[in-house]
């Protein structure tokens, strides 16, 4: 298989994972659209490596891995399929590189949401410091934004210890977080799209009803959210 091939699998994993995005897509430049689904599937897989897996030792050497690929980027060598669409743009891969112990961290329940927001701030801040050279932003997202994404996603596709100690119901804490989502802010036109579908999505499951948004309401969240 070639290393244009295995992209190409790697991006339509992370697609098939979130279909809205064939929509959504419409309000990302064309010249952006394949490095904003690289992107995401790169978030996918880190989040997978940290919360995806019942034992935590696979994942902590998928991680171990991933700090010493992403470390590599950043002075201009790569492994990993999803590089050939990322990393050859100067962002601070080392950086997220040296943040990924905070997203480990973050696999530990936290005592409460509060907590859980605090202890992903330092990975958020590395990912929107990426992205914002990614997608040549004015400035990065708030850490805030970018932290209440990632649980949200952590409820949506690896639920299992995403709550507090003590608390096992997800559905409150997705309404917990939706009452603690920031408005849009700064950052990246595909960020600020992602997240969005990710809100409605969230949404949607903490009100008992199927995840995935229909094609309609796809396309007004993308749209607000482009508009920003």
């Amino acid at each position: 298989m070639s290393e244009t091939d295995a992209l190409r699998g790697f991006l339509g994993k992370w697609e098939a994972q979130w279909p809205e995005w064939k929509v959504a897509e419409a309000f990302v430049p064309a010249s952006q659209r394949e490095r904003a689904q690289a992107w995401f599937a790169l978030r996918e897989e880190l989040a997978e490596a940290a919360w995806g897996e019942g034992d935590a030792r696979p994942g902590d050497a998928k991680l171990g891995w991933w700090a010493e690929e992403l470390d590599g980027w950043s002075r201009g060598i790569r492994r990993h399929p999803l590089g050939l669409a990322l990393q050859k743009i100067p962002a601070s891969w080392s950086n997220l590189a040296a943040c990924l112990p905070a997203l480990r961290a973050g696999r530990e329940r936290p005592a409460n949401l509060d907590a859980a927001l605090f202890a992903l701030e330092p990975y958020a801040e590395a990912m929107a410091g990426v992205a914002q050279h990614l997608f040549d932003a004015e400035a990065p997202a708030p850490a805030r934004n970018v932290v209440v994404s990632l649980l949200a996603e952590r409820v949506l596709r690896h639920p299992d210890g995403a709550t507090p100690l003590g608390d096992l119901d997800l559905r409150s804490w997705a309404r917990g977080l939706l009452g603690r989502w920031p408005p849009p802010g700064d950052g990246t036109r595909p960020g600020r799209i992602h997240a969005a579908i990710v809100r409605g999505r969230l949404g949607r499951y903490a009100s008992g009803k199927p995840q995935a948004l229909g094609r309609l309401d796809a396309l007004f969240t993308a749209w607000r959210a482009a508009r920003g």
